[in-house]
């Protein structure tokens, strides 16, 4: 494991994949420009298209998909690792997948993940979101060995679901990920804390690129790109919602030294919940 520079790419996607293509281009040149070796864009990179229809009449099996094709072009042309945090591919099954890509320095797909935790929700002021109606949930998360770390992935709502990045960080990656589109509302809430809690319980580096604004389909989404380091500061944010990218130096070593100062990884115990109600115990196994 060695220091790299990675960087965060601020998008705001509109709802065709070609124009999103193009303007990926550009935002991935400016990261290398500024050092970067790994570089992260956000969910839904190709296309942020609210109407499933209009969704539908954009929509590519993964290998005529212009995003995965851009993303390997400029891969090997940049010779770097480009993460692709997700866009929408057509499953063999006719589903949709919310699906990240990794491109190594040649250009070809070194791994994938497919979002699993779906935002069914119901904000305030009627803002509503069935992510479950549109796309098919992933069953796996993912770990890879880099020539300079270890990197785990999620994608945008799963960074509410904790356990996923415990298991990572167990499997030893020293960088998570979870590259997003947050809508404004919950991002004013709750990403900061989200993003750092994420990273200090689990003694890991957090890198979230994201969307930011308001787009084409009338959605806004938060921004505020995001690198934190393992003791839980934040080494890079757009602090903002407009289009950018922001950079940051990541040493691995770092995420060993966080591990060791508090080694909460190693003393988690399995534990049991006991339920009292009306008198009656029952008590339950949890996995720590």
């Amino acid at each position: 494991m060695s220091a790299f520079r990675a960087a965060a790419i601020q998008m705001r996607s509109g709802v065709d994949p070609q124009r999103n293509a193009a303007d990926l281009a550009g935002y991935v040149a400016d990261a290398v420009g500024k050092g970067a070796v790994y570089v992260q864009t956000p969910e839904m990179t190709g296309a942020l298209q609210r109407d499933r229809k209009g969704l539908q009449s954009v929509l590519k099996a993964e290998n005529d998909d212009v995003i995965v094709r851009t993303a390997s072009e400029l891969a090997a042309k940049h010779g770097i690792h480009l993460h692709i945090g997700s866009t929408a591919i057509a499953r063999d099954d006719g589903k949709i997948a919310n699906r990240a890509f990794l491109f190594g320095p040649d250009g070809n797909i070194l791994t994938r993940y497919d979002k699993i935790h779906m935002f069914d929700v119901d904000l305030d002021n009627g803002e509503s979101w069935r992510e479950s109606a549109v796309y098919a949930p992933g069953a796996d998360t993912v770990v890879i060995d880099l020539p300079f770390t270890r990197l785990g992935f999620a994608i945008c709502y799963d960074v509410r679901f904790p356990q996923l990045f415990r298991a990572q960080a167990l499997a030893g990656a020293a960088v998570i990920t979870a590259p997003a589109a947050f809508t404004r509302q919950t991002g004013e809430a709750h990403w900061h804390v989200l993003q750092r809690a994420r990273a200090i319980e689990n003694g890991a580096f957090m890198i979230s690129a994201a969307q930011g604004g308001v787009h084409e389909d009338g959605r806004e989404t938060y921004g505020h790109s995001m690198i934190v380091a393992p003791w839980g500061e934040v080494l890079a944010e757009a602090d903002h919602a407009d289009p950018g990218v922001v950079v940051a130096d990541i040493d691995p070593a770092l995420s060993a030294a966080a591990r060791a100062k508090v080694p909460n990884l190693k003393n988690a115990r399995p534990f049991g919940l006991v339920v009292e109600n009306g008198g009656q115990s029952e008590r339950l196994v949890v996995a720590s």
